[in-house]
């Protein structure tokens, strides 16, 4: 399951440098907007101890983490959706959740493109943008279902109403993500894949000294949302990008421990990442490997068998499933049979996080 989170900013906000952070692709900093000719594109781990703890249990040739895909996209400007910014904010459009970093550090040596720092004023900058763009999508449909809605369809003249009213949402500066939509009329513009109705989530890039507590600039942007539904991470990108540099992992303890810092931000980041595109795992575990797989909340256990092979789900009988808590309790698969703590499912099994999963299938 291929899922994208997209990294956005204004230029020199340091989004690129946190991307450096946590991908596996190292990307080009600039301190100009649109520098880059192109959106860089990295896999991410998503780091979780359950691996290990299962692998400490059953000691298998190897352990793979799941993976979500990270995009950062190239510095916003004011006004870059009607020039430069148009080919980026297709990009935006590809993914399926955003990490909006904002700015809450002075450097003297990266001059702010709106000449001072203001994490408020910068988020409007950046959603403003998204917000005409998407505005634009949503006036070429209104003309299209308007055309249809003439002709007697009384779906398309539905579908009008809901579009005439996220029009004016978004022209009161409003993210389509807040817009009053009913559940049963998201159909009317799922095919937009519009930019501000993505969820979001955001990070405060402070300077090192406020790497665990943050600071003024931080606190007062993160007070100033408290009402939205929307979660907030203090990263300092710059130490994390020193951090991830060093080779030697009693280093990097080291590092952290010197800042304060429990782990590395970063793994915050992919964790709240992985959780706001409402994902979740689940576990095979044998003798060639324990891996995690990435699957959506509530699929089920053929969906999930799907998402290691279609045959698997093609010819699903039964799941055994151990859940994560009891095998560690109990500390082998043989103790979870005793205990009556391995149950077998079949095709309406919901699986839930952790879930360790041996599937039984025929083709």
């Amino acid at each position: 399951m291929s899922l994208k989170c997209g990294i956005i900013g204004l230029t020199g906000s340091g989004k690129t440098t946190l991307f450096n952070c946590i991908s596996n692709n190292r990307a080009e900093t600039h301190s100009a907007a649109f520098a880059g000719n192109k959106s860089n594109l990295g896999i991410v781990n998503v780091p979780d101890r359950r691996l290990y703890e299962i692998d400490d249990l059953i000691h298998s040739a190897r352990v793979v983490h799941t993976t979500i895909e990270m995009v950062d996209i190239p510095g916003l400007t004011k006004g870059g959706s009607q020039t430069e910014g148009n080919r980026f904010l297709s990009d935006i459009r590809n993914v399926d959740a955003l990490i909006h970093v904002i700015r809450c550090f002075d450097d003297p040596q990266l001059p702010h493109p709106e000449g001072s720092v203001n994490p408020m004023r910068d988020r409007e900058i950046v959603d403003l943008e998204l917000q005409i763009k998407d505005l634009e999508s949503v006036e070429k449909k209104i003309v299209r279902l308007d055309k249809m809605a003439k002709t007697g369809d009384k779906d398309a003249r539905h579908g009008l109403e809901v579009l005439k009213s996220l029009k004016n949402h978004l022209e009161s500066f409003q993210s389509a993500r807040t817009a009053p939509i009913a559940p049963e009329d998201i159909r009317f513009i799922d095919d937009l894949f519009l930019l501000s109705f993505k969820p979001v989530m955001y990070v405060c890039n402070v300077d090192d000294p406020s790497a665990t507590r943050g600071n003024e600039y931080s606190r007062k942007f993160v007070d100033a949302i408290a009402g939205e539904d929307a979660e907030t991470l203090i990263i300092a990108a710059r130490m994390e990008s020193e951090i991830a540099e060093l080779e030697s992992a009693d280093d990097r303890e080291i590092f952290l421990a010197d800042a304060g810092l429990p782990e590395p931000g970063v793994n915050r980041l992919v964790r709240a990442a992985f959780h706001l595109l409402d994902l979740q795992c689940f576990f095979t575990a044998g003798p060639k490997e324990v891996r995690a797989w990435t699957i959506r909340k509530g699929m089920t256990a053929p969906q999930a068998a799907g998402v290691i092979h279609s045959d698997l789900e093609r010819g699903f009988i039964r799941a055994e499933v151990m859940k994560y808590d009891d095998f560690i309790r109990l500390k082998s698969e043989h103790a979870c049979k005793e205990h009556g703590k391995l149950m077998v499912e079949g095709k309406n099994y919901v699986v839930g996080d952790g879930d360790i999963l041996h599937i039984r299938f025929n083709v």
